[in-house]
């Protein structure tokens, strides 16, 4: 073998490492992530796990922010990509958040709030169902509850400014309707 097929072996070899080494710590997760590469996420934003690896672009990502970058790309600083944690939901709990957004639908926020606590009991690590319910929780009229819920959502969505991003924009619409309720309630 000459040294210039040589060199170009060990290349081949050392990003093959490289890629086996990168793919088996993706399978080794935050304990809120699904272990099931297909189960997407079926909530607002983000990237969604995909069997073949490579990220899908969630299609009801509402966030408005550029797309995410492909595995091993460099960002225009050069600098290597960060993987963003995932945040799937199981199926049992994506079929209760589709019912909460139905019974909110109906304004029917007591039992939407029960249909988010059983959520939460299946994934009380996962921040997609906290913000959920800190949305419900403030479409009710909760803004105290639902500012709560949301600070618990940005908490556990550390390393997810997608996520992140959510959570503060539902922190600041209940300090907004926090202030027009004080408002509201001053004597003149």
């Amino acid at each position: 073998m000459s040294g210039a097929s040589a060199g170009l072996a060990r290349a081949g070899l050392a990003a093959l490492l490289c890629a086996a080494a990168l793919s088996s710590c993706a399978l080794v997760g935050p304990p809120y992530a699904s272990t099931h590469p297909n189960i997407d996420s079926g909530a607002r934003g983000g990237v969604l796990p995909h069997s073949s690896g490579a990220p899908q672009i969630d299609p009801l990502d509402n966030s408005g922010g550029s797309s995410p970058q492909q595995p091993g790309s460099a960002d225009s600083f050069g600098a290597a990509p960060q993987t963003l944690p995932q945040y799937a939901l199981g199926p049992a709990a994506r079929a209760l958040l589709a019912d909460a957004h139905q019974q909110e639908h109906r304004r029917d926020y007591g039992l939407a709030a029960e249909t988010l606590e059983r959520a939460l009991s299946i994934e009380p690590r996962n921040p997609r169902v906290w913000l959920e319910f800190a949305e419900e929780s403030l479409a009710a009229g909760d803004a105290a509850q639902a500012n709560g819920m949301a600070r618990k959502a940005l908490y556990l969505a550390a390393g997810n400014p997608s996520v992140q991003a959510s959570a503060w924009g539902v922190i600041a619409a209940t300090l907004r309707a926090e202030g027009q309720t004080r408002r509201l309630s001053r004597p003149s």
